[in-house]
């Protein structure tokens, strides 16, 4: 295996991703009634709905379709903000349920658009700790008063007790390749939008985005960037940072031991397994907090150090590292996502705080009726 192979993301063997013919690129100027500029999870999310609502719209990415974060993270669908239910319910007040119910209904959508065999409804597991180590007693309590708020809330959540550990199991979650996600999502769209990869955006502006190729003239951009956003848009830069999440896969493992997303440590650490047996594995980014913060997405043996021994928890046996690689998401201050007008007819919206899967989607949306409708954006975005 080539370096370059160890640092391309696993998750892009999967033949759907790697036979992906690609889109086009842009080629000279344009006219739309909206430009999409990122066509990521969120981003693609937004061209859904505008072309649902009959508008001319044009996309545009940097690179491949889920070539950044979205297609490079660690594919879990959890219901809720980054930050854990009962600790947003306390500092955001009850829009922080609205929140989950919304990033549930997403998991439905997406089912419906990509079908079962690319959201894999398994539910989560969050445990107190780590595989095959002692329970932390601060973990296990915050476990159980996310338990609580949730049931006090009607969201469904078991208690989990296994060969894993300790902690809870909620149902309603699901799973999936991130990148075959946003394939799919691009493919279903390819023909009701013109979209296109390789095109970076080097100026935008009020009524146009200027690429090395064309101009698109347009009535409204949307700008759906979560790494980086605050350099995309220096108008940005204190109220989104950029940090470098870092992941690994191994070949498959004997131990079939993580039925779904299973997630520790305050979340700080996750891993799936597929059907093959190959763990993808992640976290330790809080282990070396001041390194993370860059917009660096080279791997760092650090880390990756870290996460081989966690692999090795996870899997419950010694593993064989066939990938590693790393990507750019991006983090505000109080866990809030930012979705606002940045210019004349520019509305950003990105700072997922490391789970924009489907937070993303339901931010795109709000940004969406904030440009077309005025509405004002729910309380659990940061305007």
């Amino acid at each position: 295996m080539t370096a370059s192979d160890m640092s391309r993301p696993a998750w892009d063997d999967d033949p759907v991703v790697s036979g992906w013919a690609g889109l086009p690129t842009l080629d000279g100027d344009c006219t739309a009634d909206v430009c999409v500029v990122g066509l990521g999870g969120s981003g693609l999310a937004a061209v859904a709905d505008l072309v649902d609502r009959g508008l001319d719209v044009v996309g545009i990415d940097v690179g491949r379709v889920a070539a950044g974060a979205a297609g490079r993270n660690g594919g879990f669908l959890l219901g809720g903000p980054a930050t854990f239910l009962h600790t947003a319910l306390a500092t955001w007040g009850p829009c922080a349920v609205d929140l989950y119910r919304a990033t549930l209904a997403e998991i439905d959508s997406l089912e419906g658009i990509l079908g079962s065999d690319v959201i894999r409804r398994t539910g989560s597991i969050r445990l107190a700790g780590i595989p095959d180590t002692p329970t932390d007693p601060a973990d296990a309590q915050d476990c159980a008063d996310l338990e609580k708020c949730l049931r006090e809330n009607g969201i469904a959540v078991e208690r989990y007790s296994g060969e894993l550990g300790h902690g809870i199991y909620l149902p309603d979650d699901a799973m999936m390749n991130p990148a075959r996600r946003a394939i799919g999502m691009a493919a279903a769209l390819a023909g009701r939008a013109r979209l296109h990869e390789n095109t970076p955006a080097v100026g935008i502006g009020a009524g146009s985005v200027t690429t090395p190729t064309g101009v698109i003239r347009c009535d409204l951009v949307l700008v759906a960037v979560d790494g980086r956003l605050e350099q995309v848009l220096p108008q940005l830069d204190g109220r989104v940072r950029t940090a470098r999440l870092q992941m690994l896969a191994t070949t498959p493992v004997s131990a079939r031991r993580l039925p779904c997303p299973v997630y520790g440590r305050w979340g700080y650490d996750y891993a799936q397994q597929d059907a093959s047996g190959r763990l993808y594995v992640g976290g330790g980014r809080d282990l070396f907090v001041e390194d993370e913060w860059t917009s660096s997405s080279e791997p760092t043996a650090g880390v990756q150090t870290y996460l081989d021994s966690l692999a090795r928890l996870f899997a419950g046996e010694q593993v064989s590292v066939s990938a590693r690689w790393a990507a750019s998401v991006g983090f505000t201050g109080d866990g809030r996502p930012v979705c606002c007008y940045v210019d004349d007819g520019v509305i950003a919206f990105g700072g997922y705080n490391g789970t924009g899967n489907l937070v993303g989607p339901v931010t795109a949306r709000a940004a969406v009726a904030l440009g077309l409708d005025a509405t004002d954006v729910p309380g659990y975005l940061s305007s």
